[in-house]
């Protein structure tokens, strides 16, 4: 198994699986992705609800501009809205082009996200605000603006979350907070909301090949290379695979599901390499 390229039993970023089983399960549905771009997993959610039927609402600093012209070429409606997760003004604006374009909101999925690795005591304070402001209080804003627009009886906040959120990792003190603040979030906003009939998930994808990853894999030892084949057994996944797993969360074939947050690639028998990520 190569870290370099996705191994044999994961797809590549480039490709999709089939999804001719699950047909157009999101059809009628509208989803909102933050922090989707061209190559990430944000964009491969975005991209798999649009195949599925979904209309899709993609909030991003910058246009991602390559995705946007890959949906636009599918039978779905597409909304590209500029806006900042850590600026609640936006998300309102953002929110209210959605409502004004579809009427509603069925599906949240907090994917925007930050990472820094550092020793403790070395994060500046800008540093490990920034990593809090994005991560948590990003996906509380989101959150906060959605559920007026978002549908009772139905409703979806999936929380894109990370392994480093259940199992510690040297370097990654800051960004393990965050992202284990969102599965507390997860568990206690899917009791909150549970009378609405809206339900609350999260996933915690181990390593998948995407650019943030990939500056850090240039650089590995052949050891650390060992270490992190060994806490991923079936190979580091692709933007696919989180894409996969989250629109199964999404769909009524998980209607009986909320509060959990579902492992990627990953589980906690599996030990998380110690230093490899370390600068």
């Amino acid at each position: 198994m190569s870290l370099s390229t996705p191994p044999s039993v994961v797809p590549s970023s480039g490709s999709l699986p089939d999804s001719s089983s699950t047909g157009k399960r999101f059809e009628g549905r509208v989803a909102l992705v933050t922090g989707a771009s061209d190559k990430g997993i944000g964009g491969a959610i975005a991209e798999r609800f649009a195949r599925e039927g979904g209309s899709v609402v993609l909030l991003s600093r910058t246009e991602p501009q390559k995705l946007v012209k890959r949906l636009q070429k599918l039978d779905t409606s597409v909304l590209q809205v500029i806006g900042d997760v850590t600026r609640p003004d936006d998300l309102a604006k953002a929110m209210e082009r959605c409502a004004d374009e579809f009427g509603k909101l069925d599906i949240l999925v907090n994917n925007a996200g930050v990472e820094k690795a550092s020793q403790f005591d070395r994060f500046s304070e800008e540093e490990w605000r920034g990593l809090l402001d994005v991560n948590l209080n990003g996906a509380i804003n989101m959150i906060r603006a959605a559920l007026p627009v978002m549908q009772d009886q139905g409703g979806v906040i999936i929380n894109i979350t990370s392994a480093l959120a259940l199992g510690g990792c040297t370097g990654f003190s800051i960004y393990s907070a965050s992202k284990a603040a969102l599965i507390g979030l997860t568990q206690s906003l899917a009791m909150e909301l549970a009378p609405r009939g809206i339900r609350v998930v999260a996933v915690a994808p181990g390593l998948v090949h995407t650019p943030m990853i990939h500056k850090y894999i240039s650089r590995l030892s052949p050891e650390s290379i060992k270490q992190i084949e060994a806490s991923h057994p079936l190979g580091m996944g692709s933007p696919h695979d989180v894409a996969s797993a989250v629109a199964f969360l999404a769909s009524s074939d998980a209607r009986w599901i909320t509060g959990v947050t579902l492992p990627l690639g990953w589980a906690q028998q599996f030990p998380l390499p110690t230093s490899v990520f370390m600068p």
